[in-house]
């Protein structure tokens, strides 16, 4: 079988290493999920992270990253996100202890021997309100039936259509507006990217603002796809002050749920299989 990170083949061995990698990232959310409790603060967490990651032989590659058009590189070794907070939390964008009825999602991206793993999974610090549970169903089943659609004879669209399908119209939620998941591992410059194409986007899109979903996946690409839902809007704001963190516009509580996918000759391989089976329940 010859696959391709986007540009010339994978051999076994290069999967091997991306898998690792990947691996690497369930492997911290599994120490995470058995950690967390209530009243710790997001720098306690994000300290926490990077002493696992040390402990595992790898890096964050989201600390110090700086894609095109943001002003300052990325602070933290893990996107910690609370409540209302989508994506991109950092350890200073919310001050209080967690506590209960918080919903966190953390997202790990790590450098494994030059290789890039990136997934997410939500929190929840009980009680847990009946709303937030069928949120976290919502986001874990569009993950799934999206992931599910993956597959050359597909094109991207498909995924789309599966993820949009489980939130908005079988549960209510919202996705959120012009976030989506991503390419990984494209060797860029000698260099194994955290971002490249294509875009995956999470809702269907008309094929002149998304010409990606067209697209037929190509065997040997690795992606990120990552549903990210909020309770009562699509749209988001940032703030000035701190442009990293995107929130709902409503302040309505979200959930993000990702996985790295290998798109193989007839179909896909789940390269952060056993996060779907991490306990999101913050024990008390």
């Amino acid at each position: 079988m010859q696959m391709t990170a986007g540009a010339g083949p994978l051999t076994q061995t290069e999967i091997d290493l991306a898998t690792a990698a990947a691996q690497r990232v369930v492997e911290v959310h599994r120490r995470l999920s058995d950690w967390l409790r209530p009243g710790l603060t997001l720098p306690l967490i994000d300290a926490f992270v990077a002493r696992t990651l040390d402990s595992l032989k790898c890096k964050s590659c989201f600390i110090g990253y700086k894609p095109s058009g943001m002003r300052i590189p990325f602070p933290s070794h893990a996107c910690l996100s609370v409540n209302d907070c989508v994506v991109h939390g950092t350890a200073a964008s919310y001050s209080k202890p967690l506590g209960p009825g918080d919903v966190l999602k953390i997202d790990i991206g790590v450098r494994y021997q030059g290789w890039i793993g990136d997934a997410a999974w939500t929190y929840l610090f009980p009680p847990v309100d009946p709303i937030i549970l069928k949120l976290t169903r919502a986001g874990k089943d569009s993950l799934a039936a999206g992931v599910a659609a993956i597959t050359p004879r597909n094109t991207w669209s498909a995924f789309a259509h599966a993820v949009e399908d489980v939130v908005e119209r079988q549960h209510g939620f919202h996705l959120t507006e012009n976030l989506g998941g991503h390419g990984i591992n494209l060797l860029v410059r000698g260099e194994r990217s955290l971002h490249c194409k294509p875009f995956v986007s999470n809702s269907v899109q008309p094929r002149s603002q998304w010409p990606e979903g067209a697209q037929h996946p190509a065997p040997g690409s690795i992606v990120a796809v990552e549903p990210m839902i909020a309770i009562g809007t699509g749209a988001t704001r940032t703030d000035r002050a701190n442009p990293w963190p995107v929130y709902s516009a409503d302040g309505s509580i979200t959930v993000h749920y990702e996985h790295d996918i290998l798109v193989t000759d007839d179909g896909h391989r789940i390269l952060t299989d056993g996060l779907q089976d991490v306990s999101d329940l913050v024990k008390s």
